[in-house]
């Protein structure tokens, strides 16, 4: 299946460039489908819908849609945010229409106003600052006036790029999206602010397609990647893992990810676990091998760092450090590095040097954004603020396959290619979890997924296995991890059934 493009900014406007210089108009059409849309949110054409028109391309379309709901009957007011005429001549003409049809036309939130719908187009993806206090006040009042809202493009105050609110946004019962997916609607505080999302690519599908280096995940994106096992297959057939980490009184992370590589399918799990005083087995899944860690160098792909503990500071080093992770990294073999594992390469720079410099079998990171704010160098919310670009950034540094995670996971590729997960939910906001989400990569690589597509499988799959979880009942508040490796394992068998 074709999948979705995610535009950034500047290749939206590339693709808004193309079609002007081609003679299209695209907000004719943007405001055409706007108004269709209201439609079927505001069916009385007797009750008042308010359309908010700001002094951009949002504002635009939103005078457009204003025009031809009012042709249509229904009772429109628009709140002109600007106060200037509109820059696009089919604005203008849109409002000319209103005014000569009186269209009442107003500057200041109506008084008294009730209105059944509401049409935002304050502020679109052009926005890279804060809102100013004059449109976070209107923000406000939209917010509380308790209709429906329909938002053009983005929800005017979310960050179109990074999802981030800026200041204040907008929280759309539906957003109607145009040419393509924007990040900001996938990922971030965005994925609370749109509501239900529709996308009209304006016609502009094919050229977005083309013009696009994202795209959207989702269980239709890997239909097929992975299918019905063979009938004369053994456990040799789907590799062996390795998880190394587990030091003192953080066994339980490394159990958490060798349980998820075990039930989403490597042949052989073995366990090396770091601290002085390890199980000889693990009773919950005594499947599971328990040994030194040098015996992993025997399995055909790591996974380290699970409960691997941290440095005391930056200029401490770990024995993890200084003795097991330069050789596993030196290890021809596939790499999955999560957790402690990434914290001691943000402390070492020659790890970080060899990693990126000489290692040719495939790496794939899985930091959280306080976990890829250290691999950088800058803040949290520096990361959270260009959850794309940072993911790329690391990718292309370390010439590794990164997930940056949290809402709407960010899968980068060294080859500056990206996609946005769409599964998963709030209840994968607990403890152990990651764990998970790192011992499912090292099983979808043992079972022959080149990095890329590892990877992604991996995510789609742990974010589905959370949204199954909850269909049934489970979560999303107290969702556990072994409870998500559990439900990925049923999710994986109906997906490869299924292809």
């Amino acid at each position: 299946m074709t999948r979705q493009p995610v535009l950034t900014v500047a290749e939206l406007r590339a693709v808004e460039a193309r079609a002007a210089a081609g003679g299209r108009s695209l907000m004719g059409r943007a405001g055409a489908a706007v108004a269709a849309s209201a439609r079927t949110l505001a069916r009385d054409t007797g009750a008042q819908i308010l359309v908010v028109a700001g002094p951009g391309n949002n504002g635009g379309d939103a005078w457009v849609a204003a025009a031809d709901l009012a042709a249509t009957f229904h009772r429109v007011v628009v709140l002109d945010a600007a106060g200037r005429a509109p820059k696009a001549e089919e604005a203008r003409a849109a409002r000319a229409r209103l005014e000569s049809g009186g269209t009442r036309i107003v500057r200041e939130w109506p008084a008294g106003a009730n209105p059944a719908l509401v049409v935002d187009g304050l502020l679109g993806v052009g926005l890279d600052r804060d809102v100013e206090p004059g449109f976070a006040a209107i923000i406000e009042r939209i917010n509380r006036c308790g209709a429906p809202v329909l938002s053009i493009d983005v929800p005017s105050g979310a960050d179109a790029a990074s999802g981030a609110i800026r200041g204040s946004a907008v929280r759309a019962t539906r957003t109607l999206t145009f040419i393509a997916h924007k990040p900001g609607l996938h990922t971030g505080d965005g994925l609370d602010c749109r509501g239900e999302l529709v996308l009209d690519d304006l016609g502009a599908g094919e050229e977005a397609a083309r013009a696009a280096r994202g795209s959207l995940l989702d269980a239709s994106a890997i239909r097929g990647w992975l299918g019905a096992r063979a009938r004369n297959s053994h456990k040799g057939s789907f590799g062996s893992l390795a998880v190394v980490g587990g030091n003192r009184g953080m066994v339980g992370a490394a159990l958490l990810a060798a349980r998820a590589g075990l039930l989403c399918g490597a042949g052989k799990v073995r366990l090396g676990l770091l601290t002085p005083e390890p199980p000889a087995v693990d009773v919950a899944h005594a499947e599971l091998m328990i040994g030194p860690v040098d015996e992993s160098l025997a399995m055909d792909v790591i996974v380290a760092g699970p409960g691997a503990g941290r440095s005391p500071s930056a200029t401490s080093v770990s024995a993890f450090e200084r003795t097991v992770l330069p050789g596993l990294i030196a290890a021809a073999k596939p790499l999955v590095l999560d957790a402690d594992a990434l914290n001691a390469l943000a402390y070492n720079d020659t790890l970080r040097a060899v990693l990126s410099a000489r290692r040719r079998a495939a790496t794939i990171l899985t930091p959280h954004p306080a976990e890829a704010a250290r691999l950088l160098g800058v803040r949290t919310e520096d990361v959270q603020a260009r959850r794309v670009e940072s993911a790329l950034e690391l990718a292309s540094r370390l010439h590794a396959h990164v997930v940056l995670k949290g809402a709407g996971s960010i899968c980068a590729f060294p080859d500056g290619g990206w996609s946005i997960n769409t599964t998963g939910n709030p209840g994968l906001a607990s403890g152990g979890t990651g764990d998970v989400l790192a011992g499912i990569i090292g099983a979808m690589l043992c079972q022959g997924l080149e990095a890329q597509r590892a990877l992604e499988y991996a995510v789609c799959l742990h974010g589905a296995a959370a949204d199954a979880c909850v269909a049934r009942g489970i979560g999303p508040i107290v969702l556990t991890a072994s409870e998500v490796s559990l439900e990925a394992r049923a999710v994986l068998n109906r997906w490869t059934i299924a292809t």
